[in-house]
C-alpha cells in the first residue's frame, strides 16, 4: 500500500479516536463541550503558511473527492438518526396515524402559570401566537420551560418565513411550527429550510434550551439526530397566490400539514365562508394537501369537515370564559348591581 495512504489512514484513525474521546454531552450551551486548548491535535490540518489545495483536492480516504461542489456533496452519517429510531413527539405520532390533532391557542399571556394551565387542559399542542402578539421570545422560552412535560407539546405560529424567527422558535424547543401566509413554493421551501437541520434543511446548530436534558436533550437517539423526524411543520395558505401554489407547497419534503386559513382566505378574497368563491379556495387547499398525502388543518369549527384532521382551537381567554360558563351555568354574570359607585350601571 502507498506510504502516503497509510499515513492518511492513520491520521484519520487518530481523528476518529479524538472525536470519540470528546463525545459531547447534552447541554443547552453550544460551547460547553469545546476541547481544552493545548489538548487537541490536528493531523489533517493545512501546512503552516501553505495553500493546502483542499478546494480542488480532498485528503486520502475522504468520501467527497474532486473539486468542492455543494450540489454533489455526499452527506456524512454522523448526524443521522439511529437505525429504527422511534418517533418521540406525540403530535407527530398522531399526525402519522391520521388522527385528529388539536392546538390550543395562547394568544396574549406571557404567564408561565397560564401557559401551563392551557398545556395541561387536554390539547395536543399549544399554538403560541407570535404573528399577532407583541410578546418576545424570552417570554416564550420561560413559558415553555415551565412545563416541558405537559400534555400539550410547545408549538408556535411565527410571524413569517424568516430564519431568525424560526430558529428562535426551534432553539427554544418548539415541536410544532406554524408558518403563516405562505405564498409560493420558494417561501414554503425557505420555511422548511430554517426548521430542519441538514441534509433536509439549513438550520444552524446554535444550542438553546431545546438541547437541554430537561427539554429534549435526553430524547432517544439525541435531539440533533432525531428532530428532523419529529418536528411538525404546518404551512398556512391564506392568499390567492398561496392557493394557486398550494399543490407545490404541499409537496415540499418535510412539510407535515397544510392549513386552510379560514379567516384570511376570506380577507384576501373578499368572500365569506359559505359563498361559492370562498369554498372554492378551501377546496383547492383541500385537494392540494390530500393529493400530496399531507394532513389538512383548519379551525376547530371544521373538525367534522371531510379530510380535516388538524385544528386550531380557541385562545386562553376564550377557554377561561367557556370554562366559567360551564361551571357556573345560570349563575354566570349575575353580579350585584349597586346604584352608585364604580360598579353601578353606566348611564
Amino acid at each position: 500500500m502507498n506510504r502516503g495512504i497509510i499515513v492518511a489512514l492513520v491520521a484519520l484513525g487518530l481523528a476518529s479516536a479524538m472525536v470519540k474521546a470528546q463525545a459531547p454531552t447534552a447541554t443547552a450551551d453550544p460551547y460547553a463541550n469545546n476541547a481544552d486548548p493545548g489538548k487537541t491535535q490536528f493531523p489533517l490540518a493545512a501546512p503552516a503558511g501553505k495553500n493546502s489545495g483542499a478546494m480542488n483536492t480532498a485528503p486520502a480516504g475522504a468520501v467527497n473527492q474532486g473539486p468542492l461542489d455543494p450540489a454533489k456533496w455526499k452527506y456524512g452519517p454522523d448526524y443521522s438518526a439511529p437505525p429504527n429510531s422511534k418517533i418521540w413527539n406525540p403530535v407527530m405520532i398522531k399526525m402519522m396515524k391520521g388522527e385528529k390533532v388539536t392546538g390550543g391557542t395562547v394568544f396574549s399571556t406571557d404567564s408561565p402559570e397560564t401557559y401551563c394551565a392551557m398545556a395541561n387542559a387536554g390539547y395536543d399542542f399549544i399554538w403560541t401566537e407570535m404573528q399577532h402578539d407583541s410578546r418576545d421570545w424570552e417570554a416564550v422560552g420561560r413559558m415553555w420551560r415551565a412545563c416541558p412535560r405537559a400534555k400539550a407539546v410547545p408549538g408556535v405560529r411565527v410571524a413569517y418565513t424568516d430564519e431568525r424567527e424560526i430558529q428562535h422558535a426551534m432553539d427554544l424547543g418548539a415541536l410544532v411550527i406554524v408558518v403563516p401566509t405562505v405564498r409560493s413554493l420558494e417561501e414554503g421551501r425557505a420555511a422548511r429550510d430554517w426548521v430542519m437541520f441538514p441534509p433536509v434543511g439549513k438550520r444552524s446548530q446554535g444550542g438553546g434550551q431545546a438541547f437541554d436534558p430537561d427539554m429534549w436533550g435526553s430524547v432517544p437517539g439525541g435531539y440533533r439526530n432525531t428532530i428532523n423526524d419529529n418536528i411538525v411543520l404546518i404551512e398556512m395558505i391564506e392568499t390567492l397566490d398561496g392557493a394557486k401554489a398550494a399543490r407545490e407547497i404541499s409537496e415540499i419534503p418535510g412539510v407535515t400539514g397544510i392549513f386552510a386559513a379560514s379567516g384570511d382566505l376570506g380577507n384576501f378574497s373578499g368572500y365569506k365562508q359559505g359563498s361559492p368563491d370562498y369554498e372554492r379556495l378551501i377546496n383547492i387547499v383541500h385537494d392540494a394537501a390530500i393529493g400530496a398525502g399531507k394532513r389538512l388543518c383548519g379551525p376547530l369549527a371544521w373538525r367534522d369537515r371531510p379530510d380535516f384532521t388538524c385544528f386550531q382551537a380557541g385562545s386562553e381567554t376564550a377557554a377561561i370564559a367557556r370554562g366559567v360558563s360551564a361551571e357556573l351555568g345560570p349563575l354566570k354574570d349575575t353580579q350585584g348591581k349597586p346604584e352608585v359607585g364604580p360598579f353601578a350601571p353606566k348611564k
